[in-house]
């Protein structure tokens, strides 16, 4: 089976990428069930959070077999990638370039997303191997800085991560977009009261903004 493939596929389907990064892991996991129950089929567990790669092999366990890719954030070197491919990451994610940690994906074919800001990162990231390619960080550069160094690279697959809202999804997939990482926005939304079916609730009104987007 190709593994590889069907993790892109998921990914490339659901548009969106969770991101999940809290200060502690029995948060973060409370929040990768209920976004999972209001739809998310793609997350990224950070390793910033204490404990992730056990977080990690315990979500790939309970949810790869229901089709939903778990992979791992924050990978920022080649011996992080294998210990999270062998706790089960159906994706990597790194905030820069790293050819190790491509390397180490692609020798296991483990699908990346690597992180890249300006054009000539772009370039080199997606000639590095990387399959899809994090533009990072977006909050400040905003959808016409995506749009301006989309115009000569629309054929990199490139998924900016930060600053993306169930209000300016539709902006940024006109912008040319290949998918939208998405954190706080839906990650946090429990804080005010604990209460967790507010993911739930954020989560499946992301994706909903995000499908009409795409159409």
């Amino acid at each position: 089976m190709f593994t590889k493939l069907a993790t892109l596929r998921t990914i490339d389907e659901s548009g969106a990428v969770l991101i999940v990064r809290l200060p502690d892991a029995d948060s973060a996991e409370r929040v990768a069930h209920a976004a999972i129950e209001g739809g998310f089929r793609a997350l990224e567990i950070t390793l910033s959070i204490p404990g992730a790669v056990d977080l990690i092999r315990r979500l790939a366990a309970r949810y790869a077999p229901d089709g939903v890719a778990v992979g791992a954030g924050t990978v920022l070197d080649g011996y992080a990638a294998y210990e999270c491919i062998r706790a089960g990451a159906a994706f990597l994610v790194s905030p820069q370039l790293n050819p190790e940690m491509i390397r180490v994906a692609n020798r296991y074919q483990v699908p990346t997303i690597s992180g890249a800001f300006t054009p000539t990162e772009i370039l080199e990231t997606a000639e590095a191997g990387a399959d899809i390619v994090k533009m990072f960080p977006t909050e400040n550069a905003g959808i016409p800085y995506v749009k301006a160094v989309l115009a000569p690279l629309a054929h990199v697959p490139v998924m900016p991560a930060g600053g993306v809202t169930a209000e300016n999804a539709k902006e940024w997939f006109a912008a040319g977009v290949a998918g939208v990482g998405v954190g706080s926005a839906v990650t946090k939304a429990w804080q005010p009261d604990g209460d967790f079916s507010r993911v739930t609730a954020a989560a499946t009104d992301f994706l909903t903004a995000v499908r009409d987007a795409r159409r």
